[in-house]
């Protein structure tokens, strides 16, 4: 199984990639520090998106808005399951059928 570790700190992770645009390598930078040499290139990569320097992905502040616009989705439509169930249930109950949709 493969080792795992806890995420860099946001400051840290700035750091790297300031020292990285002020022109030292990412291979100096992995040699010196702990993060890989691709993990320094993915996170210049994305604070380039975050600056607006590039387009080709979604931002960090718009992958949080996506991230939390699921979470929402998935719990409006748990809501909407639960009172799909109780109306059908209380339907049963009283005995009394909600009219047909009129557009079947």
């Amino acid at each position: 199984m493969p080792r795992t570790r806890r995420p860099y700190p946001q400051d840290f992770r700035d750091r790297i990639v300031e020292l990285a645009r002020n022109g030292r390598k990412p291979s100096e930078l992995a040699d010196e520090f702990e993060p890989t040499e691709q993990t320094i290139r993915n996170w210049m990569k994305q604070a380039d998106r975050d600056d607006g320097k590039t387009a080709d992905r979604l931002s960090t502040d718009e992958r949080e808005e996506l991230r939390e616009l699921r979470k929402k989705l998935r719990q409006i439509k748990q809501e909407r399951d639960i009172l799909a169930k109780a109306t059908a249930w209380f339907a049963r109950e009283t005995e009394d059928l909600p009219p047909r949709s009129s557009d079947s």
